[in-house]
């Protein structure tokens, strides 16, 4: 199935309410789109992860990974089939916090080593607070490491975009706003 197919079995997918909302950025919304609760659902997850992949595969990043919780579901996804698909990719996992105990790590999974490309994953982009945390924690805690963008199942459409290429940083999503509304 082509990434055109795959977006139309996803798109009805997309969790989507209307309502009154706080985003994580802080800012007051009357519709909010759960990425959550969209990337548990079986088959919503395979056809984002599947897009992701093909997504990436012109840029070809060794790691994929992203701020835990948003991501957290679409990285073990896109690591699962990225083996099936040709482009095996290791996946990590940045904290908000380091671990209290144990080996106090920021970021968590397979080392990430100098000179590796890694993609930034996120559910929903709004001002582009998340990915550019996890951004930013790369670059402080594993230098040379290549951040090749953000990938993200959906774009608000609320500042994400510029403020990541504010810092040199491309975004891609699945769909925007526009898209689903």
């Amino acid at each position: 199935m082509d990434t055109t197919e795959l977006r139309e079995k996803l798109k009805p997918r997309i969790d989507f309410l209307w309502g009154d909302f706080t985003l994580a950025s802080g800012k007051k919304s009357n519709f909010y789109f759960n990425g959550k609760t969209t990337t548990l659902r079986p088959d919503a997850l395979n056809y984002a992860a599947r897009i992701m992949i093909e997504m990436m595969r012109p840029n070809r990043p060794d790691r994929v990974g992203g701020l835990t919780l948003g991501a957290d579901a679409l990285i073990g996804a896109v690591t699962a089939l990225s083996f099936d698909l040709g482009m095996p990719l290791e996946g990590f996992i940045v904290r908000k916090e380091p671990k209290a105990h144990g080996t106090a790590r920021w970021i968590e999974g397979p080392e990430l080593a100098a000179g590796q490309r890694a993609a930034i994953i996120e559910d929903v982009v709004t001002t582009g607070g998340s990915a550019l945390k996890a951004v930013e924690r790369v670059r402080d805690s594993r230098p040379g490491v290549e951040i090749i963008g953000v990938y993200a199942l959906v774009d608000r459409l609320d500042g994400g975009r510029e403020a990541l290429a504010e810092r040199g940083i491309k975004l891609a999503s699945i769909f925007t706003r526009d898209d689903l509304m």
